[in-house]
């Protein structure tokens, strides 16, 4: 009883501290409540986010102010075509000291930091976006035979811009799936972009201030893991996720008809531990079948396609997510 107790004090406390650093983000990053609660989803579940919109929706302007939140040294890179792997990871110069003894010195690259923001990462080209891809999963990047780690915790906000695709390299599956969540950055409502000119175009602006630290951070994190799933929501989460594999033997005719190919096990780790943030961050001790479906859109998908057909029909992938997420759950209510 005792250990139930401290985990209802312990997830409590940090509702109220995630309350406090959601107010600081939103004095410098107004309006987008469900932007920024994905983005802190990504960074309580230990994992990377893809953030996706227009320019000047304000995408830097969130990770800067994250970084400052969250108290965690951020570092951003503006990938371009001629972008090496070099620029990323580092590299050995030849280096000689004051006797004159020359020797290889290792110079670390913008990816040592805890929180990177990949600026237009598909404008990279696949050879430098790849160079990401054991930085993400691993927490280590391996230059000249050594591997060295990053920082800790570590990571990554990507941003995307959907509507300009030439001189792009669209992101590979694998690269993909290792992002916890996609992020789709919409215009603001006429309020929200009302209060973004006042707050933005005076001498002053409002200043967020640091409410995170890494240790504290990764304490969140642990401690999210620890929060109770209850048996429905497991189930709901494994029912949800593999109605998507069109090789399943009881997917629907839809799904064969639809679905190219559909999420793996990772897809059912990520939404297991983002509706635990969901719930954390809306002051709850457990989450529900309702942040199930809430979180089915931004955990899934980036991690399923629609097939040659479905795409020449204009199916819309995001409406199949949530109409097959609808269905689920009137099934199980009717059961």
């Amino acid at each position: 009883m005792t250990n139930d107790t401290n985990l209802v004090a312990e997830i409590e406390a940090l509702g109220q501290k995630l309350a406090e650093a959601k107010a600081s983000i939103t004095k410098r990053f107004i309006g987008q409540e469900r932007v920024v609660d994905l983005t802190l989803t990504a960074l309580l579940c230990g994992g990377h986010g893809l953030l996706i919109g227009l320019p000047g929706l304000g995408k830097t302007r969130l990770v800067e102010t994250l970084s400052t939140v969250m108290g965690m040294h951020g570092n951003r890179i503006q990938f371009t075509p001629d972008l090496m792997p070099a620029d990323i990871l580092g590299s050995e110069v030849l280096d000689t000291d004051d006797a004159g003894n020359r020797a290889f010195r290792f110079v670390p690259g913008p990816v040592f930091c805890q929180l990177l923001m990949a600026d237009e990462i598909n404008r990279a080209s696949p050879r430098t976006q790849s160079a990401l891809l054991q930085a993400m999963q691993e927490k280590t990047v391996t230059v000249a035979g050594e591997d060295r780690a990053l920082g800790d915790p570590f990571h990554v906000l990507a941003t995307q811009n959907p509507i300009e695709q030439e001189g792009t390299y669209p992101l590979p599956e694998a690269q993909l799936d290792r992002f916890l969540v996609q992020i789709d950055v919409q215009y603001p409502d006429r309020q929200t972009e009302r209060d973004i000119l006042m707050a933005t175009t005076g001498d002053t602006e409002e200043a967020s201030t640091e409410v995170f630290n890494p240790g504290e951070l990764k304490a969140a994190q642990t401690l999210l893991r620890r929060m109770p799933v209850g048996d429905s929501v497991v189930e709901m989460i494994l029912d949800l996720v593999r109605a998507f594999r069109p090789d399943e033997a009881d997917a629907s005719d839809l799904i064969r008809e639809t679905v190219a190919w559909g999420p793996g096990p990772r897809a059912s780790q990520a939404l297991m531990l983002a509706v635990r943030a969901r719930a954390l961050l809306d002051g709850r001790l457990a989450p529900s079948a309702e942040d199930v479906l809430d979180m089915a859109r931004p955990v899934l998908t980036h991690r399923m396609a629609l097939n040659f057909a479905a795409r020449a029909r204009g199916d819309s992938l995001t409406q199949l997510i949530d109409d097959t997420a609808a269905s689920l759950t009137q099934g199980q209510a009717a059961a």
